[in-house]
């Protein structure tokens, strides 16, 4: 007995050596690669060498960096045996796509959470001194607020009007770009001049939210009643015998002016959504529809009996993402008016109490409620695409 546990001491430790050389070598080869990624990204950070070299180590150093880390994890996992590529296999490839998710979302929406419960200061940098904790404690006190910017959130006055703004955007913006969409995507595909119907209908979506609102500016444009009216909505006016709208302009007049910024994304977004609709109407099978026609059905009864809830899944989720936009609207409202005349928006009051009044508590605060004002919208969109097929 005691011979055989002897000759047991060299096998063990030989296996021990071998494992540690095993661990060893990929740990090795990872840490190397990820030294030669570091030295890549100092190397374009620094920034001094030629233009030229420093284009072609970025792709160099992003597309083959990505591709050696990939390939070395693969390696690893491959290593460890048939039980464990299975479990880790999966995490290789989604891995580093759910790290960067962590770490340019996740983080940022809690340090914006965080900073959303302090004063216009925010919290003290580099508050957390070891040396002194009582110190750090105290500066961190003299700006915490709680949830007092959450408060003022919901009872400030601009803040109030820009969630009412908001509500029309929804209403009015959403509801009317689906509507549209779903109506010229059925009309156009009988038309004999589809093609060019759907790509003139589609065109503004080439255009910028900042480039439309230039164009619906000159729209908009006023003069003084005796001057000659260059703005189309004015000239008109006057084409058909009424009064010019006098100075500032037609986004001046509350409420209304809020109709006139939303018909700017309806006309942007339209096309969007005659696209989509569109391709989901192709897909109806054509013995569907001639079958109802034969039991009787007229065109309006195939529309909203065949048609919509057949293409339903597409409905959905078209109306899901118009409106998440319509709630982060911001470039043409900024555009058209600057938030001015009552129209301010949730996306404009986070904007202007973050860089222009410099107020980075309740400017995160917003960005916070902004945040958990989509998430809803989100899920539900997500849970339809698991439910069933939306294209």
């Amino acid at each position: 007995m005691q011979q055989t546990t002897q000759q047991d001491a060299p096998g063990a430790g030989a296996r021990l050596l071998t494992f540690i050389l095993r661990l060893a070598l990929p740990i090795a080869i990872l840490a190397i690669a990820f030294m030669v990624m570091l030295a890549g990204f100092n190397f374009l950070r620094a920034g001094d060498a030629p233009k030229w070299l420093v284009v072609l180590v970025a792709i160099a150093w992003g597309v083959g960096g990505v591709a050696a880390l990939y390939w070395i994890f693969n390696w690893i996992v491959e290593r460890m045996g048939d039980p464990w590529v299975g479990r880790l296999q999966p995490f290789v490839f989604v891995g580093p796509a759910a790290a960067m998710l962590i770490w340019f979302l996740a983080l940022p929406v809690l340090r914006t959470f965080w900073i959303s419960l302090f004063n216009r200061d925010g919290p003290p940098e580099g508050w957390l001194n070891w040396s002194d904790l009582g110190g750090s404690f105290a500066a961190l006190g003299e700006r915490f607020v709680g949830l007092n910017n959450y408060i003022a959130v919901f009872t400030d006055r601009l803040m109030l009007e820009a969630f009412r703004n908001n509500i029309m955007w929804i209403v009015f913006g959403a509801t009317l770009t689906v509507v549209f969409g779903l109506l010229i995507a059925v009309l156009a595909d009988r038309s004999g001049f589809e093609r060019i119907g759907k790509s003139a209908i589609f065109l503004p979506m080439a255009i910028s939210f900042v480039g439309a609102g230039v164009i619906w500016n000159f729209i908009y444009e006023v003069r003084p009643v005796d001057a000659p009216q260059i703005g189309l909505l004015n000239a008109l006016v006057v084409a058909a015998g009424g009064q010019p709208q006098p100075f500032p302009a037609w986004t001046a007049i509350a409420p209304w002016n809020n109709l006139f910024l939303i018909l700017i994304v309806i006309w942007l977004q339209t096309g969007y959504a005659m696209v989509l609709f569109s391709a989901a109407l192709k897909g109806i099978p054509g013995d569907l529809l001639e079958a109802g026609r034969v039991d009787g059905a007229n065109e309006v009864q195939i529309f909203f009996r065949i048609m919509v809830p057949y293409i339903m899944g597409t409905i959905i989720t078209v109306s899901t993402t118009v409106l998440i936009f319509t709630l982060k609207i911001f470039d043409v409202v900024w555009v058209m008016t600057g938030g001015q005349f009552g129209t301010d928006v949730i996306a404009t009051q986070f904007y202007r109490q973050s860089f222009t009044a410099r107020n980075s508590g309740y400017g995160s605060a917003i960005a916070i409620v902004l945040l958990i004002a989509i998430i809803p919208v989100m899920i539900y969109n997500l849970k339809q695409f698991r439910e069933q097929e939306a294209f």
